[in-house]
């Protein structure tokens, strides 16, 4: 039988902008150490929304309390991610 995992959804904020070098970077602020780059702004969005993603499901399966939503005016994107509803929350 499946296990059954409630989830609800949880926007994270991504900062992209251009690299000096070309090509773009992108850094979630309320994740320490999630960044990421790419060639292409396309390319840098759905890059980002793996680092975020894999940062939120290693912060889940160690236990560690996930930061609490915050909005500022200078985001650029909002990163979806479905959480399980026993996730902690600092």
């Amino acid at each position: 039988m499946k296990k059954v995992v409630k989830t609800r959804n949880y926007k994270f904020i991504a900062i992209i902008k251009p690299a000096e070098e070309g090509g773009y970077y992108a850094y979630s602020p309320l994740l320490l150490g999630c960044a990421t780059q790419g060639e292409t702004y396309a390319e840098t969005v759905v890059n980002i929304e793996d680092a975020i993603k894999g940062v939120v499901e290693a912060m889940i399966e160690n236990g560690d309390p996930l930061p609490v939503e915050a909005v500022g005016e200078n985001y650029i994107l909002d990163i979806p991610v479905k959480l399980p509803q026993a996730a902690r929350f600092c």
